[in-house]
């Protein structure tokens, strides 16, 4: 039986896809196939079961599951949302699989409860390690899934609000951590242009730190989307879909220059801007790579760098931390990151020290016209303690 061609889905559909080579489950059909990655989920890969009775009263999982996926890759919210969704859920599927002894294509809805789904996150936690970001993102995952149960099947309410009234973990505020300027310095006079990737590497570096783009918009960046020369300029796009234009230091020309005239793709197809040493486009691991390679050789000169281990996103802190502390308006560094929400931007201002004590050093102190009290030297507690000397006997007179 063909998929049809309208939007209207069937009661079930195969499973083949819910549960990719990345995750395993111990009791999986033998009928189920691997599936590649999120870019191929579409309803051209599902195909309707033949033996599903439609009166049954039981909510199989599967249609629960494929719809919203299916939203996911039809209405524009980006490919990394529908990743984030299908992960939690088939994490989800193969915890209660197990716990309930039963193939992941036997599950029903009425099957995850609010206390299996407590095990769940518990499992998460504590079997697999994740921290309690994971864990608040795995269960968004799993309310959006019973907001589409509860509203499809009135019946499967009051599971579905036990489910979604399962409280989020409060997360640790941590700190932003950044280079200080001769750190980051410290970083890029470590490479060495004489190497195989020496001039890639230096673009790739300053390219981070000139523009402070996220890892995703390095790695998509193309070469139509450079313009150098005396005003050089570049078009990143960004989360959402939306698109920014950063302006490029005279030296990231000059590198991006260079390495453009050493580049070598493997494909005259390959349009991204950054390569591998392969010639294939650079992956954000490969960029991790980079950083990190070269934040360890720096730690030679700059050893405050160890605690602070380079990666892509700690540059972009570092880029944000210094366009503030140069005086810039913190608008404007908002839009030159590309944030959609002022108060993203906000969490730099609260750890540039440097800002803080100039603000201190622009307050008078007040003045304390009391002394401190005087405080007898530990010293004459120890002459004290010489002057008597031990009672060798006691005599009563």
């Amino acid at each position: 039986m063909s998929t049809p061609a309208s939007p209207r889905w069937p009661r079930i559909w195969d499973t083949r896809i819910l549960v990719p080579h990345r995750f395993t489950c111990s009791r999986r059909p033998n009928s189920w196939a691997k599936s590649t990655n999120a870019s191929t989920i579409t309803t051209s890969n599902i195909s309707p079961r033949k033996d599903h009775n439609h009166d049954s009263l039981y909510s199989p999982v599967a249609e629960a599951v494929l719809q919203p996926l299916h939203a996911c890759t039809e209405r524009p919210f980006g490919r990394h949302y529908a990743c984030l969704y299908r992960d939690a859920i088939k994490l989800l599927l193969c915890y209660v699989a197990d716990a309930l002894k039963k193939s992941v294509d036997q599950l029903t809805v009425e099957d995850i409860t609010e206390k299996t789904v407590l095990g769940f996150l518990d499992h998460i936690e504590q079997q697999r390690g994740c921290k309690a970001r994971t864990r608040n993102a795995r269960l968004a995952a799993i309310r959006s899934l019973f907001a589409f149960v509860a509203r499809e099947e009135p019946v499967l309410m009051l599971q579905s609000q036990q489910i979604r009234a399962i409280p989020l973990k409060r997360t640790e505020h941590k700190m932003v951590e950044y280079l200080e300027e001769k750190e980051m310095q410290a970083v890029l006079d470590v490479v060495n242009i004489n190497s195989r990737t020496g001039i890639r590497d230096l673009a790739l570096l300053l390219f981070l730190y000139n523009t402070g783009a996220r890892v995703s918009e390095v790695v998509n960046m193309e070469l139509d989307d450079l313009r150098l020369g005396n005003a050089g300029q570049v078009m990143l796009h960004g989360k959402g879909n939306k698109n920014r234009s950063c302006p490029l230091w005279p030296e990231t020309v000059t590198a991006l220059e260079a390495y453009i005239k050493e580049r070598h793709p493997i494909t005259p197809e390959t349009k991204q801007g950054f390569l591998n040493a392969n010639g294939g486009p650079i992956t954000r691991f490969g960029i991790r790579y980079v950083t990190r390679k070269y934040g360890v050789r720096a730690q030679a000169t700059q050893p405050t760098i160890e605690n602070k281990p380079l990666n892509p996103h700690r540059i972009r802190h570092t880029t944000a931390m210094h366009l503030l502390r140069a005086g810039n308006d913190i608008n404007m560094v908002s839009y030159w990151l590309g944030h959609a929400d002022l108060n993203t931007t906000h969490v730099y201002v609260e750890i540039d020290m440097e800002t803080k004590r100039k603000m201190l050093e622009k307050t008078t102190a007040p003045n304390i016209s009391k002394k401190p009290p005087w405080h007898r030297p530990h010293v004459l507690e120890w002459l004290n303690q010489l002057a008597r000397g031990p009672e060798l006997c006691a005599v009563n007179y």
